[in-house]
C-alpha cells in the first residue's frame, strides 16, 4: 500500500496516543487537530492532502459534521471512533471503532478501507462506459484529440458541460482551458485560464477530487455565480506528474454523488495515462 495521509481530530487531551499508534505504522503521515474547525481549514488548504479523516465523537456535532464533509469530499474516507459506545453504527462514516488501540483496530480499519478503494476501482473499470472510453482514446490522435475524447466521455456520463484544463509548464504554472463539450453559451463565458482561488487549482494543487455547490469555496465561477448547480473536479495525475484537471457540471444542485465523481476519475487515471505516453513516445 502506498503512503496514507490520516488526518486525526480528536480532543486535545486525547491527541498525544493517537499520534503514538498511528505514526508508528510507517505506511501513514498524520496530521493532529483538536477541533472541527480545524479539520475542515485543513482540508481546504490546497498545500496538504487527507485521504482520511479520524473524527471523535466527543467533539461534538458530529453527524452534522459528518454530513457538511459528505457534500464537499465525496471521496474522503471517514473513520468515527466512539470509545464510550459498546457498539455503534458509523451511518454516514465509512466505519466506526469503539476500541481504536486494541489489536490495532483503528489502523486495521483504515488500512482495509484504502485497500476497498483500489478493489472498488478495479470493478468499476470493466464497466461498459469506461471500456468504451479507452477504445476511443486509443483511436484519438494526438495530445488535443485524447484530451477532447475525455471529455466527450465523461459529457456521455450525463453532465451537461465538460472542460479539460491543462497544467501548463513554467514559471507560474497555470491551468489552461484545453477542450470543453456542452451548451454554446457556456462554453463562450468560461474562463481560459484558471484563477488561483478557484476550484480547478485548488484540486491540481491538493490531488484530491471534490465537488462544489454555489453557495461553496472554493468554487467553478459559473457555479458560483448559479449558471450552473454542481460541479465536480478530479486530478489527471499519472505517478508524480500533474497534467491537469476535468471538470463536469450539472444545472441541478446536490445532483452529483461519490459513485458519480469515481467514474469522472477513472475516465481521468485514463488519460493521464495516455497524455503521459503521448509525451514519452
Amino acid at each position: 500500500m502506498t503512503n496514507v495521509d490520516v488526518l486525526v481530530a480528536v480532543r486535545r487531551e486525547h491527541a498525544s496516543r493517537y499520534y503514538k499508534n498511528l505514526s508508528a505504522y510507517r505506511d501513514f503521515r498524520v496530521q493532529m487537530v483538536s477541533d472541527t474547525r480545524d479539520a475542515l481549514d485543513t482540508l481546504a488548504d490546497r498545500d496538504k492532502h487527507v485521504d482520511v479523516l479520524v473524527l471523535d465523537n466527543g467533539l461534538g456535532y458530529i453527524y452534522e459534521f459528518i454530513n457538511e464533509l459528505r457534500h464537499s469530499y465525496p471521496r474522503l474516507f471517514i473513520v468515527l471512533v466512539d470509545e464510550d459506545a459498546d457498539f455503534g453504527m458509523p451511518g454516514q462514516a465509512d466505519e466506526i471503532s469503539t476500541e481504536p488501540f486494541t489489536n490495532n483496530d483503528l489502523i486495521r480499519r483504515i488500512t482495509r478501507l484504502m485497500s476497498d478503494r483500489q478493489l472498488e476501482t478495479l470493478r468499476a473499470d470493466s464497466l461498459p462506459a469506461v471500456r468504451q472510453f479507452a477504445k476511443e482514446l486509443r483511436k484519438a490522435s494526438g495530445e488535443l484529440g485524447k484530451q477532447q475524447a475525455a471529455v466527450g466521455a465523461c459529457k456521455d456520463l450525463g453532465y451537461e458541460y465538460v472542460a479539460f484544463y491543462r497544467l501548463e509548464a513554467g514559471e507560474t504554472p497555470k491551468l489552461t482551458l484545453k477542450a470543453q463539450d456542452g451548451p454554446a453559451p457556456i462554453q463562450a463565458v468560461v474562463p481560459k485560464v484558471a484563477s488561483s482561488d478557484d476550484l480547478m487549482t485548488w484540486v491540481v494543487q491538493n490531488g484530491q477530487s471534490r465537488i462544489a455547490a454555489p453557495s461553496d469555496s472554493p468554487n467553478h465561477p459559473l457555479v458560483a455565480k448559479g449558471r450552473l448547480g454542481a460541479v465536480a473536479c478530479v486530478p489527471v495525475t499519472f505517478g508524480n506528474n500533474k497534467y491537469g484537471v476535468l471538470v463536469a457540471c450539472r444545472d441541478q444542485p446536490g445532483s452529483i454523488s461519490q459513485e458519480n465523481v469515481l467514474m469522472l476519475e477513472l475516465v481521468a487515471a485514463q488519460l493521464a495515462a495516455a497524455i503521459s505516453k503521448e509525451i514519452i513516445g
